[in-house]
């Protein structure tokens, strides 16, 4: 494809997470399709910042980077309608990058912000769910209650565009059980995806990492239908044994699969 003629990012600030999460379903329903859509929470933009010096509001409780490209006259009038969307969802500083250092700067700092939150703490869980863009707002504030539950910072990190998440556990494995419950943290933190209408992947995949929550997002006969169509390619059992897709006895001893009347929890929600 070739290279859009222009490009042009906005950086939002927000003085609550909850209004930065509304804001991005209102920049789709605006019927803006941006060229990159990223949020950050503060933890996330202390640690950039830091690290990077990429110019961020330190004070913000979250940030949204918008990019618009495509021909100059028509990412110059999608940057006027995206600056209202914002000013209406609440944000409290609307910065536009002045010209292609400062963009790359904007960028530079959400680019790095995986080796910037490393810094922090000896270790972190990076998790990897997706949700629909609508349900941001709960979805935030329910890793925020489970940050404050088991004392686990979290930073916050992800494609908000598409609603595909990335929280970041932090934890330090030399202490004893740490480990452990970021493992368990991170967990609750899918099933809260699934719970939203999600799912427990993005772009990571499932591995063994994941395999429980498996339990959590699929129903006993999808589960047999999965083994069947590996069986299908792999008779023996050769390609990746015990990984991907749980066994129903797995799932049974996870205790994931609340079943009752052949559905799992919120059956009124939608799934992807």
């Amino acid at each position: 494809l070739p290279k859009p003629e222009t490009a042009k990012v906005l950086m939002a600030s927000f003085d609550d997470i909850e209004k930065a999460g509304r804001a991005v379903g209102d920049i789709i329903a605006a019927g803006i399709i941006p060229g990159g859509l990223e949020m950050m929470d503060k933890l996330a933009i202390k640690a950039a910042e830091d690290f990077i010096k990429a110019g961020y509001p330190v004070e913000a409780e979250a940030i949204l980077l918008c990019e618009l490209d495509g021909v100059e006259a028509d990412v110059d009038d999608d940057c006027e309608t995206v600056r209202r969307v914002l000013e209406k969802a609440g944000a409290t500083d609307i910065q536009q990058a002045r010209d292609e250092a400062e963009r790359a700067k904007f960028w530079a700092g959400r680019k790095n912000a995986f080796p910037a939150v490393g810094r922090m703490s000896p270790d972190y869980y990076c998790m990897d769910g997706t949700i629909p863009r609508r349900e941001l707002p709960r979805v935030l504030k329910g890793i925020a209650a489970l940050s404050e539950e088991s004392g686990l910072l979290v930073a916050n990190v992800f494609h908000a565009g598409d609603g595909n998440m990335h929280p970041l556990i932090l934890f330090d494995a030399n202490k004893e059980g740490q480990l452990a419950l970021a493992e368990d943290v991170g967990g609750k933190i899918l099933e809260l995806c699934v719970a939203a209408g999600g799912s427990i992947t993005g772009e990571h995949g499932v591995g063994r990492e994941k395999i429980n929550q498996m339990c959590s997002q699929f129903q006993p006969d999808e589960i047999s239908v999965f083994h069947a169509l590996k069986a299908a390619f792999d008779p023996q059992g050769l390609l990746n044994p015990g990984k991907n897709i749980p066994t129903l006895a797995r799932c049974a001893e996870f205790g994931a699969m609340h079943v009752h009347n052949n559905q799992l929890p919120h059956p009124e929600l939608p799934r992807f």
